[in-house]
């Protein structure tokens, strides 16, 4: 007697995408005008809750109709759901700058550039409550680095048979963070994340055998981390219950773009920010404080970062929450001036890793949260 194959269930993606055409194709068949309703990506839409951790959508969303001047954005927004869902259909992944190529062959609807590619995919994403990597979208961004007492377990991509990953066994390399990291898991003995605003900062803490000393995970974020990193840093922490600490330059730009991103997420991407926020990090510098603690060599604050923190202390929810914060802000704006974490080499190579860090970490109930 012959076994029937078990019926492949579909994807809760593909069921979304299918949804969203079917209300599409009804209300052209009742001859009316579709729609597409899609949240309101900024931070005028937002607002955070500690007890929640990150930013949540307010509920504004705005509403594309079909019309003669919306037509080409409605047909591209309707190919990148085709697009997806054949992705995910056929078990393929495309990287968002492939996506931008791909949609050369639809005519008229063909993007100008990729800023509106990416656009579109951004809409759709926040359209159907997922995220890109969900829709088999990668970022073409670097992931971020990782070094320390971690084993990662992942899967061999020919025979799917687990891997494990020592991430203190890549010589003076680092471990690369994949694009997608929901199926990884964890091995760790480390008492706490340290997240690393530059690359130069992580290599200097690695060569001088921080983590071996500390018993500790560092993850290089590059900048401002990719939604890659964040969501490895978030899984990390909560699976191993471990602490993140959070080290950026002290300007504006480290405070609100990176560590503010990565604690609570983004405007931009509201509707996303449970999956790829840290709530539990905890920023450890460098602060104005530190500035004359550690007598720091200092540059300016440029119009860029005065204009930067002043909408900050003005409309940022995060910022407005928390008085020290608004405190530490008025401060580097009273002082005038930003502070790089390389500062430290001032008072040796080795400084930061064997004074300013362990001094740190011994006040972690004072870092601003």
């Amino acid at each position: 007697m012959a076994v029937k194959a078990k019926k492949r269930q579909p994807s809760p993606v593909v069921e979304k995408i299918v949804s969203e055409a079917a209300n599409v194709h009804d209300k052209i068949r009742r001859r009316g005008k579709p729609q597409m309703k899609l949240p309101i990506r900024s931070l005028a839409n937002v607002k955070y809750r500690p007890a929640a951790g990150h930013f949540q959508l307010l509920g504004k969303n705005k509403v594309r109709t079909l019309t003669v001047n919306t037509v080409k954005t409605f047909a591209q927004t309707l190919k990148m759901l085709a697009m997806s869902k054949d992705l995910v259909e056929t078990e393929r992944h495309s990287t968002k700058r492939e996506a931008y190529y791909q949609a050369y062959n639809w005519g008229e609807a063909a993007f100008a550039g990729q800023d509106e590619s990416d656009t579109v995919m951004d809409d759709v994403e926040a359209m159907l409550a997922v995220n890109r990597e969900q829709m088999h979208f990668r970022a073409d961004e670097h992931g971020g680095e990782v070094a320390g007492e971690l084993i990662v377990i992942d899967k061999d991509r020919r025979t799917k048979k687990p891997v494990e990953i020592d991430c203190t066994a890549f010589g003076s390399g680092a471990y690369s963070i994949p694009t997608v990291v929901e199926d990884l898991k964890f091995k760790t003995t480390a008492k706490f994340i340290l997240a690393v605003e530059t690359k130069g900062m992580f290599e200097r803490l690695v060569e001088e055998d921080f983590y071996d000393k500390q018993h500790c995970i560092l993850v290089s974020m590059g900048g401002v981390p990719s939604r890659a990193c964040r969501r490895f840093i978030r899984r990390l922490a909560d699976e191993k219950k471990l602490p993140v600490y959070v080290f950026t330059d002290g300007d504006p730009y480290g405070y609100f773009n990176i560590y503010r991103t990565l604690k609570v997420g983004s405007g931009n991407a509201a509707h996303l920010n449970e999956y790829f926020c840290v709530p539990q990090a905890r920023f450890l510098g460098v602060t104005p404080d530190d500035i004359h603690t550690y007598k720091l060599p200092t540059h300016a604050l440029k119009d860029v970062d005065i204009k930067r923190a002043k909408d900050a202390m003005a409309n940022d929810p995060f910022i407005r929450h928390y008085k020290v914060w608004q405190k530490a802000i008025e401060k580097m704006l009273k002082m005038g001036v930003r502070v790089e974490q390389q500062a430290l080499a001032k008072h040796g190579l080795e400084y930061v890793a064997t004074k300013y860090l362990p001094e740190k970490l011994k006040q972690v109930n004072s870092f601003l949260p």
